[in-house]
């Protein structure tokens, strides 16, 4: 048995049919079957598509999927045995307004058509910190950004919630670089007095650095997709 029983999890995510787990070669040969055609042949209605990335296990997918039933959500991670809790708590909920791809970031554009997606949220990923040479992975990095602008609606809001002050900075030097509108921005989530559902939704991990007496920031911006995007010159503490 693999560890952690991960071999089940595959094996029960190929059950589900709301998850898509399509191979390097495939996505590079050809796009996602439901590329444009997400509403109309898979959500069945004309609801924003909202997508997740780097999702981890599903939480909040399926927590923002609960709470807003007029919104249709995509948890996007490349780890199966992550995404399985999340699909498995939505198809026991009967939850029709929810789907995960499991493929790499760089390969959304082939998942997802021109301005097929409505809103993005980016919660606790990774921060790539101390190596320079990861800088380009950060999920808020330009080059990620460039990749987001070929799928998502002109002028999308773009959420990054997370416990590193590191990424939090870095991500405002890639705003202020390309000029970018802030539309929410919020150093210490909880002492902020902001009461937002979405927001005070509380992942494993998210507990996890609450626990460990870390804050929870929170920047939301606009991104336009004719705009061409550059990389800060941005020094780490």
């Amino acid at each position: 048995m693999a560890r952690n029983g991960k071999l089940e999890k595959f094996e029960e995510n190929k059950s589900f049919s709301h998850v898509f787990e399509p191979s390097y070669t495939a996505l590079q040969q050809n796009d996602l079957a439901y590329k444009n055609k997400w509403n109309s042949d898979f959500f069945k209605n004309n609801n924003k598509i909202i997508a997740e990335l780097g999702c981890g296990k599903g939480e909040y997918t399926v927590a923002l999927a609960e709470q807003n039933t007029e919104n249709n959500y995509i948890g996007v991670d490349i780890k199966g045995a992550r995404i399985w809790k999340g699909a498995k708590q939505s198809h026991e909920k009967q939850l029709k307004n929810v789907a995960f791809v499991r493929t790499r970031i760089e390969f959304l554009p082939k998942c997802f058509g021109k301005e097929e997606i409505d809103e993005i949220w980016i919660t606790f990923p990774d921060p790539q910190l101390r190596r320079k040479k990861r800088v380009k992975k950060r999920l808020t990095s330009s080059r990620f950004l460039a990749y987001y602008q070929r799928f998502v609606k002109n002028n999308a809001i773009i959420h990054l919630k997370t416990d590193d002050d590191e990424l939090y900075r870095y991500t405002h030097e890639v705003l202020k670089t390309n000029n970018l509108n802030i539309v929410r921005d919020i150093h210490d989530l909880y002492n902020s007095g902001v009461e937002d559902p979405f927001l005070n939704i509380k992942t494993f991990y998210e507990k996890m650095w609450l626990n460990e007496g870390k804050t929870i920031k929170v920047v939301s911006f606009k991104l336009p997709i004719e705009k061409n995007l550059i990389e800060p010159k941005f020094e780490e503490d």
